[in-house]
């Protein structure tokens, strides 16, 4: 059983009903589903997966939250990503995505294998991004 770390920070909870979404993938697909908010995980719980999936709504300028997703993320590196594949996702109000793109390309300079180019959905999540959700649990179990 493949164990798939899901971090994730919601204010609304539009980014934590699409975690909730993949981590019914992750279970479906016979994978055992870590959900959690990212200020209760660690470094080591992020060592210890062997997938992972982070989910953050684009903040002000298209940024991640500051309080409690970005520590986390700057907290990571190679020593915990280790090349192990991580799906990004997250809501947004307005913009064009550009926070996840950027996310994305960070992710990679940090270690990890970006699953595609990260799920968004404009606030509340729709059934085609629930559905993708539930894909990416799929794909990081398998």
């Amino acid at each position: 059983m493949k164990k798939v770390l899901i971090a994730f920070w919601s204010g609304t909870g539009n980014t934590e009903a699409m975690a909730n979404s993949l981590a019914k993938g992750v279970g479906d697909a016979g994978g055992e589903a870590v959900l959690k908010p990212a200020a209760s995980v660690t470094p080591a719980l992020v060592k210890d997966a062997e997938a992972l999936a982070f989910g953050c709504p684009a903040m002000g300028d298209e940024v991640l939250e500051e309080s409690e997703m970005e520590p986390f993320i700057a907290s990571l590196g190679s020593a915990e990503l280790g090349n192990k594949p991580l799906g990004l996702f997250g809501s947004y109000d307005w913009g064009d995505g550009q926070w996840m793109r950027a996310w994305a390309e960070r992710m990679k300079g940090q270690g990890a294998v970006v699953d595609g180019e990260g799920i968004i959905t404009q606030l509340e999540p729709t059934e085609e991004a629930l559905m993708k959700c539930y894909e990416l649990g799929k794909r990081l179990a398998g």
